[in-house]
């Protein structure tokens, strides 16, 4: 099983066999193909549709949205105490589509909010241990991938066309 990618300028070869190429990490040595496999079958199983109806697990989404929390984290608060491994398969829709239907979603998508925080972070670190030669590069490399993501989400039309990331004020973003 493999099939080819052309991506550009570059020929990218997907595979499951030893022998061929698997495209590397970013900003990491890790070519890994290790992953998790979604079911097969699309819909909620029958016990869980006959628990919960999706306008129940709507209202519990607005709820826990409520109390500041992010997408990710009520999908793992829903899987965890109720068991509901997909919300799509149960509601039809995403968690992020859902709030964002309801007005309750984070201006700044939650990656993009994530690696700013961690620059943050690291500038704080740099402020106190200014030797530290690593950070540095890290920092470096961090503030790449959110200029990278920055470009891609204003393309999308998810961040304002005007957004710029600027290392003075970022941390009024993610106070």
């Amino acid at each position: 099983l493999s099939f080819v990618r052309t991506c550009s300028d570059r020929r990218i070869v997907f595979s499951r066999s030893s022998h061929t190429v698997v495209m590397g990490r970013m900003h990491a040595p890790g070519k890994g193909i290790s992953r998790s496999a979604a079911p097969y079958v699309r819909t909620a199983p029958g016990w869980l549709k006959n628990l919960y109806s999706a306008d129940d697990v709507k209202e519990h989404i607005y709820k826990l949205a409520r109390k500041g929390l992010t997408p990710s984290k009520i999908g793992v608060i829903l899987r965890d105490s109720r068991g509901i491994a997909q919300v799509k398969a149960l509601t039809g829709t995403k968690i992020l589509r859902i709030l964002k239907a309801k007005g309750l979603a984070a201006e700044l998508p939650e990656d993009l909010y994530h690696l700013i925080k961690k620059a943050v972070s690291m500038r704080k670190h740099l402020d106190k241990n200014r030797k530290d030669k690593d950070c540095k590069f890290r920092l470096i490399l961090v503030e790449s991938r959110i200029h990278r993501l920055t470009r891609y989400y204003k393309r999308a039309g998810t961040v304002a066309p005007n957004f710029k990331y600027q290392s003075a004020t970022a941390s009024t973003l993610v106070s």
